[in-house]
């Protein structure tokens, strides 16, 4: 059974950190893409950061570049994502997905094509970051 599990969420203030986690199982890690997606509230979902499954390769959406790093350790088949500066926009519910890596693009994986995350097989169940202003 394919599992991918979150944690690390919570509340924070405004320009504090944290860090999440993906703990994946079921898989073969090491062929995946694995990617953060976050939802707020009455919006919908939207991409994040995504890293490739061996070259380390990395994709983040603008509004997080130069504050969100994403990594992985294949041996321990987890994905985390820091998250420095945070401000109250980046309040939501953060899931990790994972997909096939066969695209010559992670951004083309990472993002959606037609309105859906074709490049994702996979979703946890998501953890909530709250940060207040």
């Amino acid at each position: 059974e394919v599992q991918l599990v979150e944690s690390g969420g919570g509340l924070v203030q405004a320009g504090g950190s944290l860090r999440l986690s993906c703990a994946a199982s079921g898989f073969t890690f090491g062929d995946y893409v694995i990617g953060w997606y976050r939802q707020a509230p009455g919006k919908e979902r939207e991409e994040v950061s995504c890293i490739s499954s061996s070259n380390g390769a990395t994709y983040y959406r603008d509004s997080v570049k130069g504050r969100f790093t994403i990594s992985r350790d294949n041996a321990k088949n987890t994905v985390y994502l820091q998250m420095n500066s945070l401000n109250p926009e980046d309040t939501a519910v953060y899931y990790c997905a994972a997909g096939v890596d066969y695209a010559p693009s992670i951004g083309a994986l990472c993002r959606p094509f037609g309105g859906q995350y074709v490049g994702m097989d996979h979703w946890g169940k998501g953890t909530l970051v709250t940060v207040s202003s």
